[in-house]
């Protein structure tokens, strides 16, 4: 999940302990990797409704994550893509500092059965070492490093933002007013972000980046979630 705190070109593995058997948690952070009531469920209900998708999905669409994870998120978009018939490829590329191992990512996964069955060839290129990876109907690129140092470089724009990191209250750089002017720097006219967080200093970083920001009701008992989009 975070995407902050080493090196540009240094990202070291996470390290990660196990709420109930299932849930990862990061001991870097003191945060679950998801969302303790069904991770899948928030993501859809977060980052693809609050993106509005699959509805917005075209051939060449790119999404835009800070905060890979155990790759949950892009796994349920290409379940989204797939099940839209859209055509062509979805991008999706995502920033992260601290990578979980294959095994542990597995074993994340295996609460999902959804997003497991369409997980081999990502844990395939995982196991490899590759970072970069095409799949059925996806084509991904996880930018491994220190997001405040690895974005500014990037050159891609993104047509939706998934901003993932861990909580803000314990992973603050990721949500820093530089970040969020870096985010919609790297956002394609008309393109919108969505987050589980509704913390007022993300929503005023990300008003005064340039974007329109609505606060909507969270997933589960979390009562608010933000999301914006950037005027063309």
């Amino acid at each position: 999940m975070p995407a902050t705190g080493q090196s540009a070109d240094v990202a070291r593995n996470a390290g990660v302990d196990w709420r109930d058997g299932v849930i990862p948690v990061s001991t870097r952070f003191d945060d679950p990797y998801f969302s303790l009531a069904d991770g899948l469920a928030e993501t859809r209900h977060v980052f693809l409704s609050g993106n509005g998708l699959p509805a917005r999905f075209r051939e060449g669409f790119h999404i835009a994550e800070l905060g890979f994870g155990t790759g949950l998120n892009m796994l349920a978009a290409l379940i989204a893509w797939r099940a839209a018939g859209a055509r062509g490829r979805l991008r999706f590329t995502s920033f992260e500092a601290f990578p979980l191992a294959a095994p542990e990512i597995a074993r994340a996964l295996s609460a999902f059965p959804e997003a497991e069955a369409v997980a081999g060839p990502f844990l395939e290129a995982w196991v490899a070492g590759r970072s970069r990876f095409v799949n059925d109907g996806i084509e991904v690129e996880v930018i491994l490093g220190d997001a405040r140092e690895t974005l500014r470089r990037w050159a891609g724009r993104a047509d939706a933002w998934f901003l993932d990191g861990f909580s803000p209250a314990k992973n603050p750089e990721l949500w820093s007013p530089d970040l969020m002017a870096e985010v919609a720097r790297h956002t394609a006219p008309g393109g919108s972000f969505a987050t589980y967080t509704a913390a007022g200093h993300v929503r005023r970083a990300l008003e005064a980046a340039g974007f329109t920001v609505t606060r909507q009701p969270g997933h589960g008992r979390k009562r608010h979630m933000t999301s914006g989009i950037l005027p063309a």
